[in-house]
């Protein structure tokens, strides 16, 4: 059994993982996990991504696809016919997500509560 007074020695102790840290720093940012459920579902065009977001302005939308595609996580593919129109779709580290994604939805259907909702 651990004592009390040992637990502040073992939590002084304790060393964040790097890896960890950077992973929550990508993925922790406001719009990052909505853009990659929706993109879980197939690629879609920056207006589609924009019209399954409500409240995500465009300036801040392109601002975390560039992140995204900066860490190899979500990928922008022109289309031939016309260089306006790209789609974007995740690769195959933002599709390793999918767990990750079921089980926050998981905690959030157990956890969150409706009063927290839209604040």
């Amino acid at each position: 059994m651990i004592e009390l007074s040992n637990i502040k020695d073992i939590e002084s102790e304790k060393v964040i993982c790097p890896r960890f840290e950077q992973t929550f720093f990508i993925l922790g940012k406001k719009w990052t996990g909505l853009i990659i459920d929706v993109l879980l579902d197939g690629p879609r065009r920056f207006k589609d991504l924009s019209q399954a977001i409500p409240g995500v302005s465009d300036r801040v939308l392109v601002e975390r696809l560039k992140e995204l595609e900066k860490e190899e996580i979500v990928t922008r593919d022109l289309d031939d016919t016309c260089e306006i129109r790209s789609g974007y779709r995740l690769t195959e580290k933002g599709k390793a997500l999918e767990k990750v994604m079921h089980e926050v939805q998981i905690w959030a259907n157990q956890w969150v509560c409706d009063s927290e909702l839209n604040k």
